[in-house]
């Protein structure tokens, strides 16, 4: 079977071209949100990757009633379509609950299935029926082959507009580990494969405000992997001083790093696509 081609703006997700997934974790201030979109569409242009603006207008499972959710639905959209009217980037933001996905689809262009919720049928039917595209985190619990079951639900739903994202497994008590193999698992659906390294250098069980809560010296080294995997893209979040972000404090990169975090992992990308086809035949 060929490759599905996803389409997502002008950006054909599962072709031979990489694309970024990135932006804050959780929408902050408004000006936050603008000067990460104006340096992500500078990095665009300058490197020739194509990006998808991502955001949450909520983070619905955070560990304490302490820590900042998010500004909920309605002000959160709002500052995505500034985003997406400002710069042109097609959006992908998290939906928790079936009566958000109708909505958020009105103005968002991908919407993701957070890997905790993976196998909520009624929440995965509810995105897939709106007929926009559907990026289904795979849930920390899962072995890869089972996210044909997640893909079914939404292809019997009339939708076959589908993005599978890595983000490693729960492995001993709060850690994740991210095996290379899911990648090759998750690909056999014949959907594209978005590999997110920053929530796969979470700590769980740490509070992200903690400096120990993410591992960052890992980033590049597992984004490599990813890209020598042959993934066709990137989840990269990414903010303007990531110590004092509202969420995922440890693991977001800092934006003034992107760039050169990117350069050679696009060069070896190229010498993946160059080689596809040939390690393809020895699988």
């Amino acid at each position: 079977m060929s490759q599905k081609i996803v389409r997502v703006g002008d950006i054909e997700c599962g072709s031979d071209e990489l694309f970024l997934i990135s932006g804050p974790c959780v929408i902050e201030d408004e000006k936050i949100m603008m000067t990460v979109a104006e340096k992500l569409k500078e990095i665009s242009e300058r490197l020739n990757i194509k990006m998808i603006y991502k955001s949450s207008f909520q983070k619905d499972n955070r560990s304490s009633l302490d820590y900042y959710s998010g500004p909920g639905l309605d002000k959160g959209i709002k500052i995505l379509a500034k985003v997406k009217e400002q710069f042109g980037f097609p959006l992908l933001t998290d939906i928790h609950y079936p009566d958000q996905a109708a909505p958020v689809a009105e103005v968002v262009d991908v919407l993701q299935i957070p890997a905790y919720l993976c196998m909520q049928t009624m929440l995965v039917t509810a995105a897939a029926q709106t007929g926009r595209v559907v990026n289904v985190k795979h849930g920390q619990f899962l072995a890869p082959e089972n996210m044909k079951h997640p893909v079914k639900k939404i292809e019997d739903s009339g939708n076959d507009q589908i993005i599978l994202t890595e983000r490693g497994y729960t492995f001993g008590y709060n850690d994740l580990v991210v095996d290379p193999r899911s990648f090759y698992h998750m690909a056999r659906t014949n959907y594209p494969v978005v590999f997110d390294v920053t929530h796969a250098i979470r700590k769980y069980g740490i509070p992200s405000k903690d400096s120990k809560g993410g591992a960052r010296e890992y980033l590049p080294v597992l984004a490599r992997a990813g890209v020598a995997a042959g993934v066709d893209g990137l989840f990269v979040e990414a903010h303007t001083c990531p110590s004092e972000a509202l969420c995922d404090a440890a693991s977001q990169l800092d934006i003034s790093l992107l760039e050169e975090f990117l350069k050679p992992l696009l060069e070896l990308h190229a010498v993946e696509v160059k080689y596809r086809n040939t390690l393809k035949e020895l699988a």
